[in-house]
């Protein structure tokens, strides 16, 4: 590499990595906060119970299981009985209740003679007072051994559970975030993506309702709906695009005014109800057919890698940066300024369609309240990924990493109980850090 590629490989490293780095910073403050001591549960806590008893019981040795009545202490159990019988080791019964329910299980083993080696537990139920001193109330049990699993730091952040929360979270943000991205480099703004999320998930419950048989709707039925309702979110986007390209009203003014009328039109059209669909449709927001990611997650994959190759290797892509970058030069040059900027408005207005469908799915109905204050989760999305608010500037990668950024900070602040009104308060001022980093960047480095 050159001496001035270098250079310029160097001015513009903080412009490309700025948010991942953020990202990294957040993540590593919030494991940092919530270190806490875990007490495995679940599966994963019975394997490990039954891994020791398999090391330290002689085949044929007795168990009793005693747990909570709660569906991971169930998981536990199940995975703990199959590992110990596997390892010749006899569950003599398998407790899931109150202490008064280990105390009968205790009595009984006791007045039966039968060999309780060992109680397999977890720390809460290890804490009950039915097990003090429990040699001198039952001799028979004087040598039972207590096993249960070990516990060990790690921050509750990054629990995969969490970690897998955010994404499933930060779906619709990030897909309609990829409309908005195309918007905002082309010079534009949309403020109507939230109320199109609202929109688009009454139409969607609606026609299944009215029109594909409800309950009883075909597969089809419910695909075409969904498609309908992307399909008149994109008109209203078409509209809006046609008043900003073609009659020259601002953007901003334009899509206030959309956001308007789509949130007017939703509460009409649900008449102010919650309206329910049937849960077949929760296949693309609660599905999980690839290798146990979420239909949706893979779903917005796919969309950003299209979109990603859209603006980097295709006509349209070097056009709308154009467009962006310098309307008039780009007109001298034979751009069709006015179309590209219209078709960025109905892309915006299909993803937020799109983004509808996937909260109706996700929720099995839709309610003019999906997509309250999203318009201000996209653009923050949008703007932390490095999306110049100028136009002419930005990459879909950035934009991803804006959102998983949003859905990280939320996220640190739910584990944090900070109220939802102090979540306001600091994604505003995330928003408004972001655009004065922009103002920056645009000054300090080199385009």
């Amino acid at each position: 590499m050159s001496k001035s590629g270098s250079a310029r490989w160097w001015s513009t490293l903080p412009r490309d990595y700025t948010t991942l780095l953020a990202l990294l910073v957040a993540c590593a403050v919030l494991s940092a906060i919530t270190l806490a001591e875990q007490n495995p549960t679940g599966t994963a806590g019975g394997r490990q119970v039954a891994g020791m008893l398999a090391s330290q019981l002689p085949r044929g040795a007795g168990v009793l299981v005693v747990l909570r009545d709660t569906r991971e202490d169930r998981a536990l159990a199940q995975a703990l009985q199959a590992g110990a019988e596997s390892a010749g080791l006899k569950v003599v019964a398998i407790v899931h209740g109150e202490p008064a329910d280990a105390r009968a299980a205790l009595e009984a083993a006791n007045s039966s003679g039968k060999s309780i080696d060992a109680i397999a537990c977890i720390d809460e139920t290890r804490r009950w007072a039915v097990f003090d001193g429990l040699g001198e109330k039952y001799p028979a049990l004087a040598r039972t051994r207590f096993f249960q699993p070990r516990r060990y730091w790690w921050p509750n952040f990054l629990k995969s559970g969490n970690l897998l929360n955010i994404v499933n979270q930060i779906v619709v943000t990030a897909i309609v975030a990829i409309g908005l991205t195309l918007v905002i480099i082309g010079g534009g703004i949309d403020l109507s993506v939230g109320s199109l999320i609202a929109l688009s998930a009454v139409l969607t419950a609606l026609l299944i309702r009215d029109y594909a048989g409800g309950d009883a709707a075909s597969p089809l039925g419910l695909v075409l709906c969904s498609l309908a309702a992307i399909g008149i979110c994109a008109a209203i986007g078409a509209v809006t695009g046609g008043l900003v390209a073609y009659v020259r009203i601002q953007p901003f003014i334009v899509t206030l005014a959309g956001m308007s009328i789509a949130k007017g039109l939703a509460h009409i059209a649900s008449n102010g109800a919650t309206i329910t669909v049937p849960h077949k449709i929760t296949w693309l927001g609660g599905g999980a057919d690839l290798l146990g990611i979420p239909n949706a997650v893979v779903l917005m994959g796919l969309l950003y890698l299209v979109a990603h190759l859209t603006l980097s290797h295709t006509v349209f892509g070097r056009h709308l940066y154009a467009v962006g970058g310098n309307e008039k030069a780009a007109w001298l040059c034979g751009i069709a300024v006015r179309r590209i900027r219209l078709a960025t408005y109905v892309a915006s207005a299909a993803l937020a369609g799109l983004g509808g469908v996937i909260m109706t799915s996700t929720f099995a109905s839709g309610a003019h309240t999906y997509g309250l204050g999203y318009e201000l989760r996209v653009i923050a999305a949008v703007v932390v990924g490095g999306t110049s608010l100028s136009g002419g500037e930005g990459r879909m990668l950035g934009t991803l990493l804006g959102a998983l950024f949003i859905g990280v900070v939320q996220n640190g602040m739910n584990l944090l109980n900070v109220s939802s009104q102090w979540q306001d308060v600091v994604l505003g001022v995330v928003i408004l850090l972001a655009a004065i980093l922009d103002r920056a960047k645009a000054a300090w480095l080199p385009r």
